[in-house]
């Protein structure tokens, strides 16, 4: 097996300056990745990351933002299009370093289609907000959107995303809206409580793109059992009947229980479990054929490196064990990077990773009656029972 890796250290200048999108959230996971010899197994390929184009970028985004984020970049004060804002400063460079992460992206998909890697991973990307004429969320482009419509231009018919962040996968949804040949799943806290206030259960694709969109809004306090719950609940079946050609995974780290921005609480374990699932659905229902990418998490040190370290190591081949201590060099330079943050010792939180499948009941808990209230309005588009656990 063969996985990319698109990385270099300019994807860490997709920098908002004092925010919670900190860049050394990338740079702490790429040093314990690296550390922990993830980076250095047989079939692992590091490439640098190229710029997107113009041209890539209209493929999802309007010309006139991306000339307005152009402008936003060299200094001017910039109050538009979702630029200027406190989720969305501008910084001198951002249209390079936005374009960066997005050529990232793109390039991770592109190989795994052209079969250049089996997997591939964009740790730096998952910017899954940003909407075609507007920057939301801490996202100026949509590099996920851009990556999958590459693929659909080299000739794929059938493409999944799967978003496990802890907000809606708005922007992703909304550009694949009304295509028939991308489904997109997300599960994420109830849009009654988090941004960006969307993701309900009906929302469920547009008048040509019927069951193209299925959501699992979980109610906040959502711990590791119950969204694996949910998730084995939904996403296995809604990937078997749609059956993609490809995965496409965001993997935001914000649902931990620490997480400042947040209200769900699983642990880096239920995290792990989370990429093992998906591991394994690439593996069954898209011939293997699977590109990860970062997303949100604001637990800098405490949770994210660990989390993505986890990923890195499940896209690359086997799982690291949860009790590995952490290196103390890595322990010393997030000590120093973030003076004062949690410094975890080893690579688990000693959460489980167990959970009670879901089967229909008569006195169901708010997280059955998520899973019902998005089975009820999704799987009959593909064909599926709502109320038989099989399916």
């Amino acid at each position: 097996m063969s996985t990319l890796v698109v990385w270099d250290e300019r994807l860490l200048q997709y920098d908002m300056g004092d925010h919670p999108l900190d860049p050394v959230r990338v740079e702490l996971t790429m040093d314990l990745a690296r550390r922990l010899g993830v980076l250095d197994r047989a079939g692992v390929r590091l490439e640098r990351a190229e710029q997107a184009t113009d041209a890539m970028l209209e493929t999802v985004h309007d010309p006139d933002y991306i000339a307005v984020v152009k402008a936003a970049s060299t200094g001017r004060r910039i109050n538009i299009m979702g630029l200027g804002t406190t989720d969305n400063p501008t910084f001198a460079g951002m249209h390079d370093a936005s374009a960066l992460i997005t050529g990232a992206t793109r390039r991770a998909a592109e190989a795994v289609w052209t079969g250049d890697a089996d997997r591939a991973v964009s740790i730096s990307g998952g910017l899954h907000h940003a909407m075609p004429d507007r920057a939301a969320g801490f996202c100026v482009y949509n590099d996920p959107a851009i990556a999958i419509k590459r693929v659909l231009e080299l000739g794929a018919e059938r493409v999944a995303y799967v978003d496990i962040d802890v907000h809606h996968g708005d922007g992703v949804q909304t550009v694949f809206w009304n295509d028939p040949r991308v489904l997109t799943v997300s599960l994420h806290e109830s849009p009654r409580t988090l941004f960006p206030g969307t993701g309900f259960p009906d929302e469920t694709g547009g008048p040509d793109a019927p069951g193209s969109a299925v959501n699992v809004a979980l109610p906040p306090g959502t711990d590791d059992a119950g969204w694996l719950r949910a998730f084995h609940a939904v996403v296995p079946g809604v990937l078997r009947a749609f059956r993609p050609q490809l995965l496409f995974t965001q993997c935001g780290a914000d649902t931990y229980h620490h997480d400042p921005l947040a209200n769900l609480r699983l642990t880096v374990d239920g995290q792990r479990a989370a990429y093992l699932a998906l591991r394994d659905l690439a593996q069954e229902v898209a011939g293997g054929k699977w590109v990860a990418s970062g997303g949100g998490g604001y637990a800098l040190v405490e949770c994210v490196p660990r989390a993505w370290t986890h990923l890195l190591a499940v896209v690359t081949g086997e799982e690291l064990d949860p009790a590995l201590e952490l290196p103390e060099e890595w322990r010393a330079l997030a000590s120093a990077r973030r003076p004062g943050a949690p410094l975890p010792r080893t690579m688990t939180d000693g959460g489980g990773t167990s959970y009670v499948p879901w089967v229909p009941g008569e006195s169901p808990d708010a997280i059955d009656r998520t899973i019902m209230a998005t089975r009820r309005l999704s799987f009959p588009f593909f064909g599926l029972d709502p109320h038989d656990p099989r399916d």
